[in-house]
């Protein structure tokens, strides 16, 4: 029996399967709000079987979005748009639905990808980011203005109403943004975070302020309501944020109720050397999965299903995650169902779709014609 279309549980929440499609930054909300492309983009993954569906890093305060068209979810307007989108995909799919809560630090008021990526100028429409440190991600860059206590009081706040929001909207599952370089990975990396008070120094120090938020978050949810985090396994740079310390900060989750880990890697410094091959960040996963006994998404460069399903076969994670691939086939748990023998979710509407000799492919149904 193929792992990849068994079930899994994370806490109270049951999967259909082990498929996760990854969030994915789409950057085409108005002042956070999710717009039609939204409704179009996740009603979309919402039909493609998989067994969850994060919604894009989503900012939990204005300052905190890495572009202008980031959503959002720190008022009620984001609340109610949302809201709409999520109201008309539950209408025709059952999967859960999750959202990552992300804020952007120091790499935040960016362009879009498609029209450069770079820091946009407060002069410009911009804004001026914050960060751990007044150290800015590229040297060319004016540097962040670096947190106050009043500051880091507001982040925690920002983050624990944008999850009661969630949670009010009746999403499934929360997974924190701590990696990528984004705000929370910057409070971890010793690259990004130069501070000399608490929050800074010691691999403690640096662990603090991402542990604070997790606890703030955790307590205003309902026990046992999934939430987990995201992290950047290694910086690919020397003398940076390592899968040691990555191990040490699941540990530290693990102990504080974390539900899931999410393993990926990088984004905080440009000076990163990524080695790219298919499977390329699985060993962190690995290891997180075995040090620290969460339950743990593998993703990166992860396209065939034999490959998934090996990654789990080998007990290298529990579940499989996919980003790109689904954005360059929305169908892949349909094909990779049908290259391993097993069955997946798929709408009625779809069903005279199976290609001939694989009419289990979507269970046991009947199609009638006229």
């Amino acid at each position: 029996m193929s792992l990849l279309f068994s079930p899994y549980a994370i806490g109270p929440l049951t999967l259909p399967n082990r498929i996760v499609i990854a969030p994915m930054c789409q950057y085409s909300a108005d002042n956070g709000d999710a717009s039609d492309w939204h409704m179009i983009h996740l009603g979309h993954m919402a039909l493609s079987g998989a067994g969850l569906l994060i919604l894009e890093a989503t900012a939990v305060e204005d300052i905190g979005r890495i572009s202008p068209g980031d959503l959002g979810l720190w008022s009620d307007a984001n609340e109610a748009a949302l809201g709409k989108v999520l109201k008309a995909i539950r209408k025709y799919s059952s999967m859960p639905i999750g959202i990552q809560l992300a804020h952007a630090g120091r790499k935040g008021s960016s362009h879009a990808p498609w029209e450069g990526g770079q820091l946009i100028l407060a002069s410009e429409g911009g804004w001026t980011p914050v960060a751990p440190s007044a150290l800015p991600h590229l040297p060319h860059e004016a540097p962040p203005l670096a947190l106050d206590d009043a500051g880091l009081q507001r982040v925690v706040k920002a983050f624990v109403d944008s999850a009661v929001r969630a949670h009010r909207l009746g999403l499934n599952l929360i997974e924190l943004h701590a990696a990528h370089g984004y705000l929370l990975h910057q409070f971890l990396s010793p690259l990004s975070n130069t501070r000399t008070d608490a929050y800074g120094g010691s691999l403690e120090n640096r662990l603090r302020f991402p542990l604070e938020v997790f606890d703030a978050v955790r307590a205003a949810l309902p026990e046992g309501f999934p939430l987990g985090v995201r992290i950047s396994g290694t910086d690919w740079v020397e003398g940076g944020w390592d899968i040691e310390q990555s191990v040490a900060f699941g540990q530290a989750l693990k102990a504080r109720g974390c539900s899931f880990v999410h393993l990926t890697s990088g984004g905080v410094s440009p000076l990163q050397k990524i080695p790219l091959e298919p499977n390329y960040q699985v060993p962190l996963a690995d290891r997180m999965r075995k040090e620290v006994g969460l339950p743990t998404m593998a993703v990166g460069l992860i396209t065939e299903a034999e490959q998934a399903e090996a990654i789990l076969q080998d007990g290298q994670a529990d579940m499989v995650a996919l980003a790109r691939g689904m954005l360059f086939d929305p169908r892949w748990p349909w094909h990779a169902a049908a290259k391993l023998n097993s069955q997946v979710e798929a709408p009625k509407q779809y069903w005279r779709s199976q290609p001939r000799g694989l009419s289990k492919l979507f269970g046991d149904i009947t199609i009638g014609q006229r």
